[in-house]
């Protein structure tokens, strides 16, 4: 049986945690103010304590707990206490209604999961609880949540390194368009553990002080963590019920350069395939981007291909872009899902980000980052997320 396509899918809630703040409103005055999120680790327990700059939520696992609303546990991940507190967000900001005649789903991107559990208690005695051994696992927060918030349509859970939640929020579009679903909650979480800070750490792309994308002397990321979800919906839903509409998204495309388990090509094919094949989705010129949310990871490699990227895209007349990582920090998993939200959120309020922390342009290229907030007409924002392995996604939001 043919079913017919949805035109377009609609962003009608959206909810963030992360260093900046708990809830939506917080993050972006922090941003209006110029605040940055990144400082030297408190929370996360860890030999590189004094050495490392990180953007932690400023709450310890018990305070998320409250925020949260559910019981205190000793075997409970942060990933989930975060991802809990977004998406109740988005819910109550899109007036969520538990109507089962709407087929709902909920689809996240992480890559940490629960190893922060896994870290504290991998040396439980045999007599002790084994929930944790279950909390660790990859798809365990989705599905929590979708216990916690009644969604029984369908659950999935996406791991593709830091495009993850960029790439939910592409499945939940195709899942609404393609007429299997009426509503999609999207989006990612990760929170910090010692797993992903040594990790990047032996990679030798961490930053001691705070990241610097898009600049000459860049050192290398900084690691974040938090939650970013939006409530997608279908046109019709949102036309039979008079709901608000923040952006909808209108274009998406993930490509697969395979060049190397880490890195980027060199002349950025993957990036440049996605944010080319996104436009083309979308029905846009490049001269319609009023504004590219970039990865602007600030190591070496991603800056400079994705500028590479930029350039072979857009040309001479490139839009203003910047990284908001200065501010966050790389919330690897949650990155694409926390970042949109940005995104809309610049096309809400007319403004463009600043890359904070930018001196000098890298010699390279042409093209610089904006590295002051400022007032724009914004119709089109593109944000990209460029995983590991090659993983790279492009997502366009646009005014509804």
């Amino acid at each position: 049986m043919n079913l017919p396509k949805q035109e377009k899918v609609h962003i009608t809630g959206m909810g963030i945690i992360s260093a900046l703040g708990k809830n939506v409103k917080e993050n972006l005055d922090s941003i209006l103010d110029g605040k940055s999120g990144i400082r030297k680790i408190q929370y996360l327990d860890t030999v590189h304590k004094d050495k490392f700059h990180v953007a932690e939520v400023p709450y310890t696992n018990g305070e998320l707990h409250e925020l949260a609303g559910i019981p205190l546990m000793d075997y409970f991940p942060r990933t989930t206490l975060l991802a809990s507190i977004a998406v109740k967000e988005a819910l109550q900001d899109s007036n969520y209604s538990d109507d089962t005649d709407i087929r709902t789903g909920l689809v996240m991107g992480t890559t940490v999961g629960g190893m922060d559990v896994a870290e504290t208690n991998y040396r439980v005695e045999a007599d002790k609880p084994k929930y944790w051994v279950a909390c660790q696992n990859k798809s365990y927060t989705a599905d929590y949540l979708a216990e916690q918030f009644g969604i029984n349509d369908f659950v999935t859970t996406i791991t593709t390194a830091c495009s993850s939640s960029a790439n939910a929020i592409m499945i939940g579009c195709e899942l609404i368009k393609n007429n299997q679903l009426d509503r999609v909650i999207v989006g990612g979480s990760d929170s910090l553990c010692k797993y992903t800070l040594n990790g990047f750490n032996t990679l030798m792309i961490l930053s001691e002080e705070p990241c610097t994308p898009f600049d000459e002397d860049r050192k290398g990321l900084t690691l974040g963590e938090g939650a970013g979800f939006l409530v997608l919906e279908s046109e019709a839903l949102v036309k039979k019920y008079n709901k608000k509409s923040y952006a909808v998204v209108s274009g998406y495309s993930n490509k697969n350069d395979a060049f190397h388990q880490t890195a980027t090509s060199e002349n950025g094919n993957g990036p440049f395939l996605c944010m080319s094949d996104a436009l083309e989705m979308a029905e846009l010129l490049p001269k319609d981007i009023n504004y590219i949310n970039a990865h602007g990871t600030g190591t070496p490699n991603n800056d400079l291909t994705e500028s590479i990227a930029i350039e072979r895209v857009f040309g001479e007349q490139y839009p203003p872009f910047s990284s908001l990582k200065p501010f966050i920090g790389h919330t690897l998993g949650a990155a694409g899902g926390i970042e949109a939200i940005f995104s809309v959120l610049c096309i809400n309020k007319q403004i463009i980000y600043p890359s904070l922390n930018f001196k000098n342009p890298i010699s390279e290229v042409e093209v610089k980052p904006n590295d002051t907030l400022k007032k724009a007409k914004i119709t089109h924002v593109m944000s990209n997320s460029f995983g590991f392995g090659g993983n790279d996604t492009t997502v366009i939001l646009s005014q509804s």
